[in-house]
C-alpha cells in the first residue's frame, strides 16, 4: 500500500536577529510551529541506486532540488544501495517563508531512512539535514521548538495550538535578499524562552519586507484590521492568529480578490511524526 508522507509547513511565531557571524550567517532566536497543512510525498523503492523525481518542480533543476539532494546524501551517509522513485504533490509556495523546500528534504530523509532500513538516529538525520538548510533539522526533529544559533540549536517548546489564516502576497522573497539588506536589525538582545513567550511576538525581518515589497505591506495592513498578523520567516507569507477555525475562515471569506490564503491549525507534533509512528 502506498503511504502518503506529509511534508508540513511551518510558521516562525517570532523571529529575532541577534547578530551577524564571521561566516556571514546570522545568529537568531525563533519559535517554530508546524501546520496541519503542506505537501505530500510518495516513495517507491528501486533495486538500483537511482533517485528519480517523477514530478519535477518547474524552475528547479535536479542538482538543486532538495528532494533529490537529500536522498543522495542519505545514500552516501548510510552506504545504502537502494534507490527510489519519488513523487510530490506540491501546494506550498516557493519563497513563502513556510519552509516548503526544507520540509520536503526532511520528509525524504525521515521516510527513506525508514523505508531503506538505514537505522540512522534522529541526531544523525539532523546532521545531514543541516548541510541542506538551517530549517531542515526542526522538521526532522518533529516537534515545535525554540531555535537558536542559525536555527540548529533546538529546545522543545509547547506554544498554544492556535488557528491561522496564512496568506501569500504573490511575490517571491529570496532569503538572502532580506538578510543582506543594510537596514535589517541585527542587534536584538538574546532573551530566554520564558521571557520571549511572555513578550509580544515580533519578526525582525518584517519591517524590511514591508518596506521593500508593497504587496507585503498591503497584505499585513489588511489582515491587522482583523487579528494579530505578522510575517513568517523572511517572507513572503503572512499569518493571522485566531482562537477558532470558524473565526479564521470568516475573515478569509471577507478577503479581497487579490488575497490568496488558506486556514490551518498550528500543531506542536509534526504530521510527519504521526505517520512515522504508525509505520514503526
Amino acid at each position: 500500500m502506498m503511504v502518503d508522507w506529509p511534508s508540513p509547513a511551518k510558521l516562525n511565531l517570532f523571529l529575532y536577529i541577534n547578530g551577524r557571524r564571521p561566516d556571514g550567517y546570522h545568529d537568531l532566536q525563533t519559535l517554530f510551529q508546524f501546520l496541519n497543512y503542506g505537501d505530500t510525498l510518495n516513495f517507491a523503492l528501486r533495486q538500483d541506486e537511482k533517485i528519480i523525481l517523477l514530478t519535477p518542480i518547474n524552475g528547479v533543476p535536479d542538482e538543486q532540488n532538495l528532494i533529490i539532494r537529500a536522498a543522495r546524501m542519505l545514500q552516501q551517509f548510510s552506504s545504502c544501495h537502494v534507490g527510489a522513485d519519488i513523487s510530490i504533490t506540491k501546494i506550498l509556495p516557493m519563497g513563502g517563508g513556510l519552509g516548503g523546500g526544507s520540509s520536503n528534504a526532511a520528509t525524504v530523509l525521515v521516510a527513506l531512512n525508514h523505508l531503506w532500513k538505514c537505522g540512522l538516529t534522529t541526531e544523525q538525520l539532523c546532521k545531514i539535514g543541516l548541510t541542506l538548510g538551517a530549517d531542515v533539522p526542526v522538521f526532522i526533529y518533529g516537534h515545535a521548538a525554540f531555535a537558536e544559533g542559525v536555527g540548529e540549536k533546538l529546545q522543545l517548546a509547547e506554544p498554544k495550538e492556535k488557528w491561522y489564516l496564512v496568506a501569500h502576497p504573490g511575490v517571491h522573497i529570496p532569503t538572502p535578499f532580506i538578510f543582506n539588506d543594510p537596514d535589517l536589525v541585527r542587534n536584538t538582545p538574546k532573551r530566554t524562552l520564558t521571557t520571549l513567550l511572555d513578550s509580544p511576538f515580533l519578526n525582525d525581518c518584517e519591517p524590511i519586507a514591508r518596506k521593500r515589497f508593497p504587496e507585503v505591506e498591503q497584505l499585513i495592513s489588511w489582515l491587522l484590521e482583523y487579528a494579530p498578523s505578522r510575517l513568517t520567516g523572511t517572507g513572503a507569507c503572512v499569518f493571522s492568529e485566531f482562537d477558532t477555525q470558524a473565526a479564521a475562515v470568516d475573515v478569509l471569506k471577507q478577503a479581497p480578490e487579490w488575497l490568496h490564503g488558506f486556514v490551518a491549525q498550528g500543531v506542536n507534533t509534526s504530521p510527519l511524526q504521526a505517520v512515522l509512528s504508525r509505520q514503526e
